[in-house]
């Protein structure tokens, strides 16, 4: 016997919004037909001949029958159970994190998802790839940091960006460091053909070394102007006779000279700073040498002088480095230092935080 179709009676309140919704032409198409499926399902019109009327499926007229006549209006704005239970939840995704956290297995060097899956059992690795993504966990890349724990960091970095923010009047402020074993190397050059047409610089795997020479450095950050000069070692008595030159150029200016933190710049008895009043030391917090902007400058001449030249002897080096020193200093620039607040970022400690 074939069951009776379920009965549906409709409240006049009811009745008037289903009508509503079936004559309205800025109402969903899939809510006009449910509207109109629930209508003639009230005049107690078979399913079949429902699905005929509105142009859907016996299944699709049976199913939005019965679920207005169990739950009402409530019934029709949903699409029902859709799907399966998702088979991993917050717990999950917990777990990953809290192993992330552990030492991999012995013999291995990072945590991998198909490692993180062996050890979790229940966790596919693929949900695994999907969790990190989602986390913006990237176990594959890896970065070195220089961490800062100076207690005074804050008075330290403020003095210095204020130099660069607000220099004092009638003074000259300087950024000082070393560039330590620049080495000359010798390689065969010239340009490569490709096989599709292409041609770029090349040079040989191979390489003779010459030696070495050090480039103490001094950027006007006024003007962007470079004093530099080479030795041999990087000592006490070479960072002296530097600084002995860079006074001389600003003779009877009161210099500001921004600093790192190495051994020479800083002795426990300063007597050179003592004879010269006028010079005044200012040390970055350690770890923070990116705050002297003499980095930038070294920067610039690595990658537009240095990388991928030839030298034949140390003196060509030296040759070399001077005049990208004259040549950038006829159209120097000063650097723009626009963050006024430095923070002592901390680590993340954990991943399960």
């Amino acid at each position: 016997m074939i069951p009776a179709a379920t009965t549906v009676a409709l409240t006049p309140e009811d009745r008037q919004v289903l009508e509503a919704l079936a004559a309205s032409r800025k109402t969903e198409a899939r809510m006009r037909d449910r509207a109109r499926i629930v209508l003639l399902a009230s005049a107690a019109m078979a399913s079949r001949a429902i699905a005929r009327e509105v142009g859907c499926t016996p299944g699709t007229a049976s199913k939005w029958r019965v679920r207005y006549a169990n739950q009402g209006m409530a019934g029709l704005s949903e699409t029902g159970e859709r799907g399966n239970e998702p088979k991993y939840g917050p717990e999950h995704g917990r777990r990953i994190l809290a192993l992330l956290d552990q030492p991999p297995p012995a013999g291995y060097a990072n945590w991998t998802a198909p490692l993180l899956a062996r050890e979790l059992v229940d966790i596919h690795e693929q949900h695994i790839w999907r969790f990190l993504r989602v986390q913006k966990i990237d176990l594959s890349r890896c970065k070195s940091w220089c961490q800062s724990t100076d207690p005074d960091f804050v008075p330290k970095a403020a003095d210095i960006v204020g130099l660069y923010l607000a220099p004092p009047s009638h003074a000259v402020v300087l950024s000082v460091d070393e560039k330590p074993s620049i080495q000359a190397l010798e390689r065969t050059q010239g340009y490569l053909k490709l096989p599709n047409g292409r041609a770029m610089i090349g040079q040989s795997h191979d390489y003779k070394r010459h030696g070495t020479s050090t480039l103490f450095a001094a950027l006007d950050v006024a003007t962007g102007q470079v004093i530099g000069k080479h030795y041999k070692r990087r000592r006490r008595s070479e960072f002296r006779d530097f600084m002995n030159r860079v006074v001389k150029q600003h003779e009877g200016k009161e210099i500001h000279v921004i600093l790192d933190n190495l051994s020479t710049h800083k002795p426990k008895r300063d007597l050179w700073l003592a004879r010269h009043p006028n010079v005044h030391f200012h040390y970055t917090p350690t770890h923070t040498s990116w705050l002297n902007q003499i980095e930038i400058w070294f920067s610039i001449l690595a990658g537009q002088s240095l990388k991928g030249a030839s030298f034949g002897s140390v003196a060509e080096l030296v040759t070399h480095i001077e005049s990208f020193i004259n040549s950038y200093n006829k159209n120097a620039r000063p650097f723009v230092w626009t963050k006024s607040a430095v923070h002592q970022k901390r680590l993340k400690p954990c991943f399960a935080v």
